[in-house]
């Protein structure tokens, strides 16, 4: 379904829509063209300000289990600031510079804003994916990410069927969170949360997370309140992944469980992931029979470490003059592989990565959580065909 030029499509979009126009401007067809240009290009950052917080969010219900999160939300204009940039702590003395998002600014005064939430991979960091966490914020949306407690780079303790029975536990209950502070005069969230149209994402381990959100996974039910998803290099059969979990009963989703999907739904894997295989998505796109809006996105040549911050967290250890070779000395030897089969000159280029996430991801959430019909074309199988390194499939 993918051939022609690599153009970004924000600038294939606007020759399109502006030739059209001009050719049909006394049509009804120009005016509804007219109408899609005015929409935000998802390729690129959105028209508001990029706010973060961080909180810590204690389940009562579930012995007081702790849980660390990050937030990112819109800001507007005449509350945008350009600095303090925000700087996202990796280790003691350690940071990630943000290039758009400050700390503690008011968040927009748009009531019933959508919430997503996103759900880091296996033994990850709540700032996982920042780059995308903070576009998708550019672009209204309030998003929170924990580390899940006991299965987080900073706490891994538990086994991966104790981790698979935490997460969609661990989402719905931050969903509670963030709508009971939007209950709450004089809370930075109050009244800025849509309570019943939720969105979730996450990558590889997350992304199963968000799947069961949908699905109901490891002994959870479904959340009702969640009403899209973006699982990304999810695990669907325990033997398309390297690390064969077959004899454990949580590693996958049966076909059962994948046809109680009713919510609109994107798939996104890349083609050179040999730690969870593509098929895994083309598996998932078969079987998930009851969703309105289904999407397979393929990149061409992304890996697994592809989708997470692993260039930008090695690149910053090595102009701190931290090289290579003294990783494992500060326990980032983990670090070593996927940078190299990331990062390399040779790897396909990270930011292409990035601008496609951030296109389908925000093209998704603004068509299926915010109602806006203008993203159906980008969405859409044919206007698609202008990518070179992407493939989308639709039903």
């Amino acid at each position: 379904m993918i051939s022609g030029t690599s153009a970004p499509l924000h600038i294939t979009l606007t020759f399109i829509l502006f030739s059209t126009i001009a050719a049909c401007s006394d049509s009804s067809d120009g005016v509804s063209l007219g109408v899609q240009l005015s929409a935000d290009a998802p390729d690129a950052l959105g028209s508001f300000g990029v706010g973060h917080s961080t909180f810590t969010a204690i389940d009562t219900l579930r012995d007081n289990r702790s849980l660390a999160i990050d937030v990112w939300y819109p800001v507007d204009a005449p509350d945008r600031q350009d600095s303090p940039l925000t700087i996202y702590a990796l280790a003691p003395g350690i940071g990630l510079d943000s290039t758009i998002a400050v700390d503690n600014l008011p968040v927009s005064a748009r009531t019933s804003q959508n919430l997503l939430i996103y759900s880091h991979g296996l033994g990850g960091i709540s700032t996982a994916s920042v780059r995308l966490m903070e576009t998708l914020a550019s672009h209204g949306f309030i998003i929170i990410s924990p580390e899940h407690t006991g299965n987080s780079q900073n706490s891994n303790t538990q086994s991966f069927d104790e981790a698979a029975r935490s997460r969609v536990p661990d989402v719905s209950f931050l969903i509670d969170t963030m709508v009971q502070r939007s209950q709450v005069e004089g809370d930075m969230f109050h009244r800025r949360i849509d309570a019943d149209n939720i969105g979730v994402l996450g990558h590889s381990f997350g992304g199963m997370t968000a799947l069961g959100m949908a699905a109901g996974w490891a002994g959870a039910s479904p959340d009702e309140r969640v009403r899209a998803i973006v699982p990304i290099s999810a695990v669907i059969r325990a033997q398309l992944q390297k690390d064969d979990r077959s004899g454990e009963p949580n590693a996958g989703f049966s076909k059962q469980q994948l046809e109680q999907i009713t919510v609109p739904t994107l798939l996104i894997g890349g083609t050179q992931d040999v730690d969870v295989f593509i098929e895994n998505n083309t598996i998932a796109f078969m079987e998930i029979i009851n969703s309105p809006f289904t999407y397979q996105l393929n990149l061409r040549g992304a890996n697994h470490n592809h989708f997470i911050a692993v260039c930008d967290i090695g690149n910053l250890l090595i102009n701190l003059g931290i090289n290579q070779d003294s990783w494992g000395a500060i326990g980032a030897e983990g670090l070593l592989e996927p940078y190299a089969s990331t990062c390399s000159p040779q790897a396909f280029p990270i930011e292409e990565v990035d601008r496609l996430l951030n296109l389908y991801a925000v093209a998704f959430f603004r068509r299926h959580l915010q109602e806006d019909t203008r993203y159906d074309l980008w969405l859409s199988a044919d206007f698609a065909e202008n990518e070179t390194n992407a493939t989308l499939s639709v039903k």
